[in-house]
């Protein structure tokens, strides 16, 4: 009986831990998404519009 819960332990443990690595995973993949994006948007010129502010003096 000791056998079969340390076994159930064991296998509960190595689920717990392969799932935790799947997440890290994921989460560092988004991470490199972004930073990749980022690295990618720098080479781009400032694409913000120009905006020349006209008004009558006071």
């Amino acid at each position: 009986m000791k056998i079969i819960i340390l076994l159930l332990a064991l296998v509960l443990g190595f689920g717990a831990t392969c799932k935790k690595t799947a997440d890290d995973i994921t989460v560092a993949a988004a991470k490199h998404k972004l930073q990749q994006e980022q690295r990618e948007l720098r080479s781009y010129p400032n694409l913000l519009p120009e905006v020349l502010i006209v008004a009558p003096k006071a």
